[in-house]
Formats: C-alpha cells, sequence, structure tokens
C-alpha cells in the first residue's frame, strides 16, 4: 500500500539525491551546509514516511537497497520532469536567456567554435555558454550532460534533432623545415618515405576514415607505420608544426599556422559534414534557436567575403556544392 499523507517533502527529496550522489552523511552534510545529525535525521524520517529502508549503512559509507534504488530512478524522473517544465516556462520569455552548454571535439571546439563565442556573446549577452570539450566518450545529450552538440556523423537515435551546419575535409600539411629536410611528396607512394603523425593512442577516432594518410597509395591490405600517434587533432597539429613530419588535418585548425605547407593538395581528400545536434525537447528551446541561427550565419560568412566587392554592385558568386558557401570557384576555403 502506499504510504498515507503528504509524505513527499521537496527538501527531504533534496537531501536523499545528495546523499546518493555523496556517498555519506558526512560528505552530503558538507554540501548542503547542514549538520550530520540533520542529514541523518531527514533520511529516517524519509524512510519511516515509505516504510521502506533506502540505504545500508557499513564503515566505510553508503549504500542503496533494491528498493532505495527504485526510488532513485523515480526521483531523478521527478527532477527531469521539473527541468523540462522549466525549460518550457524560459522558453516563454521573449529574450533568449540562461545557461546553454555547448559540447564538441577539442580540435573544432578550440579552433573553430571558441573564438566565434565571443560575437554570439556580443548579440546574446543574457546567454551563459558553457564549451564542453571532449573527444571521446561523447556527452550523452538526452541525459542533460550538454544542450547542444557539434558532431561529425549523422546521429541514428531518433531522440535527437541534427541539422547540417557545413562540409570539411582534412588535407596534409608539413612545416617547411621538415619539407627542407626530407624533401616534398608528389604522390601518395612518396608518404612510405616520410615520418607520419596519425590519430591514435588506444582511443576511437572521431571521424570515420580519419587515418587514411596511413593506406592511401599503399597495396590493399598494408599500412605505413606512424612516426606518432596522438589522441587529440590539435596535438597533431602541434607536431606538425614543430617539424615532426606530415598530418592530416582541417583547415580551420592552421589558419594561425600560415607557414605550414599542403602537401598533395592537388588530390582529393576524404570529406565528412558537421553537424548541429540537440534533444528533441529542446526544438523550442529560444537560447538553442539563437545559437543555430548565429552558427549558420557564421558558416555562410566563411565564404561570403572572398573575392566581393566592396560596392554596391558587388559580384555575387555561386554556391559551392561541396561546402555550400558563396565563394568564386578557385577561391581557397578552410571547409574544402
Amino acid at each position: 500500500m502506499a504510504p498515507k499523507g503528504n509524505f513527499v517533502d521537496w527538501d527531504r527529496l533534496r537531501v536523499f539525491r545528495t546523499v546518493v550522489d555523496s556517498g555519506s552523511f558526512t560528505a552530503a552534510a558538507r554540501k548542503l551546509d547542514l549538520s550530520q545529525s540533520a542529514v541523518s535525521r531527514q533520511i529516517c524520517s524519509l524512510e519511516e514516511a515509505l516504510k521502506i529502508s533506502l540505504f545500508y549503512r557499513h564503515a566505510r559509507g553508503l549504500r542503496l537497497t533494491e528498493h532505495g534504488e527504485a526510488f532513485h530512478e523515480a526521483v531523478k524522473g521527478m527532477e527531469n520532469q521539473l527541468a523540462k517544465a522549466l525549460e518550457r516556462v524560459a522558453n516563454a520569455r521573449t529574450q533568449a536567456e540562461g545557461p546553454l552548454r555547448i559540447t564538441t571535439t577539442v580540435a573544432f571546439g578550440s579552433a573553430w567554435l571558441s573564438p566565434r563565442i565571443a560575437r554570439f556573446h556580443e548579440h546574446f549577452p543574457d546567454i551563459s555558454v558553457s564549451v564542453l570539450l571532449v573527444d571521446t566518450p561523447e556527452l550523452d545529450l538526452l541525459a542533460r550532460q550538454a544542450d547542444v552538440a557539434i558532431r561529425f556523423a549523422e546521429q541514428t537515435r531518433g531522440e535527437l534533432i541534427q541539422q547540417r551546419l557545413m562540409n570539411l575535409r582534412y588535407h596534409l600539411y608539413a612545416s617547411p623545415a621538415y619539407l627542407k629536410k626530407r624533401g616534398t611528396p608528389v604522390k601518395f607512394e612518396d608518404l612510405d618515405q616520410h615520418e607520419l603523425i596519425a590519430y591514435g593512442g588506444g582511443h576511437e577516432a572521431p571521424l570515420r576514415d580519419f587515418d587514411w594518410i596511413l593506406h592511401e597509395g599503399c597495396m590493399p591490405g598494408h599500412e605505413r607505420k606512424p612516426a606518432l600517434k596522438v589522441n587529440n587533432v590539435y596535438g597533431m597539429f602541434r607536431a606538425v608544426r614543430s617539424g615532426l613530419g606530415i598530418a592530416a588535418l582541417p583547415r580551420y585548425i592552421v589558419e594561425d599556422a600560415p607557414e605550414l605547407v599542403e602537401v598533395l593538395g592537388e588530390h582529393e581528400s576524404p570529406s565528412f559534414s558537421a553537424y548541429l545536434v540537440y534533444a528533441a525537447d529542446m526544438r523550442s528551446s529560444r537560447r538553442v534557436h539563437a545559437l543555430r541561427d548565429f552558427l549558420m550565419q557564421e558558416v555562410r560568412n566563411e565564404g561570403c567575403d572572398i573575392g566581393r566587392k566592396s560596392d554596391d554592385t558587388a559580384e555575387r558568386h555561386p554556391i559551392c556544392l561541396l561546402c555550400r558557401h558563396e565563394h568564386a570557384a578557385d577561391a581557397t576555403c578552410i571547409f574544402h
């Protein structure tokens, strides 16, 4: 039978969740700025109201009972429903405001996204942005670990909404010092004689066919041995800049290193798309809409000024079929 009376006290539930997260009454008391005895009384009162034991008490701390685990899941579900209700209330306001957590890979977030956050803040000063940079594992949007993600593969979960932002390509780069010492490859087979920097180190690559440099131009079933594996694209960039060897890098990460030389640039390189992704229950969020519209405009602006005249009769260039930006056919674009 369900307990009689109004046993659900939000303060008790808050104390319960804190105790579960902390693992002990003492640690929970510190977080809640309460005495240990006050925390213990709240849990005892909740157990009496529910007529169940929520925790096993032992010398090393606390562990949830089977009933405690079920109740904990129920409380988490209540919190999620409350969060969604508060989100709907916030969306009813006319201004885009409040916290917005954006997650993407370390390289893309550091080199492309972070420099643009200043402009986003100018447009939306009431949105408090947190940028969470992780390569693997990705943060779970459905578990509200982040609000929005920029990812580089199509999402298959139906609860997620995705919108294509841009098309990207990786190109081969080396430092002038390295090329002076080892020479410049003129065909992919020449890479057999060069020092190569690849993604690795026990972590899954963030993109499909990420290390094509190791097998392009090789006999089937054969692969080159890299001089260095780095589990971070920015680390690969730093290794190239130091003169260690050749690596496949996106143009956006080498923008601040104009001394780097592209090699084998006349050859086609693998391409991939970047997607803006968010949970379906965030579809009405004004903060998400603000970020989406801002990033789409930033992407359009990347190619709009190339070859553009400054007067009102500015020549308009066709939309590039590779990246969907407007620029001259022979213009360099960081997304190719």
